[in-house]
């Protein structure tokens, strides 16, 4: 089969998806459109490619050569992120891990939030240290 033919023709990156873990997603992801031109490039190298990047921390035009290209990969994350598929994504895949793992609502009844957390929103804003302030204040006291 070609590169893109249904078959992975590369070695596995640790960041790619599990049978198990696509068999999960695969469902939650939007068909092709039927507007549009056929898909070249299986879902599933996009979003390997996709971990991939996230878990390395590269930028787009370092992908591996062997994932398919970085704007191919680019170009349909940032059409998902547009739709609101990473979103959607997110909250069906978390309702069914609450429901089928912890026998949980699918939608949380409460939150915890700890001391630090509502101190922190007392102070809402920019904070930290200004080394330039030393400076500033040396020259008021020469100039006036």
């Amino acid at each position: 089969m070609g590169k893109w033919g249904g078959m992975k023709t590369r070695r596995p990156y640790p960041t790619d998806l599990t049978d198990a873990q696509w068999e999960r997603l695969e469902p939650y992801l939007p068909p092709a459109g039927t507007d549009c031109r056929p898909r070249e490039v299986p879902v599933r190298e996009v979003l390997d490619a996709y971990w991939y990047l996230l878990r390395a921390g590269c930028s787009w035009r370092m992908l591996p050569h062997d994932f398919p290209k970085w704007k191919t990969v680019y170009s349909q994350v940032r059409r998902w992120k547009l739709a609101g598929v990473w979103e959607a994504l997110h909250a069906r895949v978390r309702e069914d891990l609450r429901l089928e793992v912890e026998g949980k609502p699918a939608e949380p009844s409460a939150a915890a939030l700890d001391s630090q957390t509502v101190k922190a929103a007392d102070h809402a804003g920019e904070r930290g240290y200004d080394a330039g302030k030393k400076n500033r204040r040396a020259e008021a006291a020469c100039a006036g």
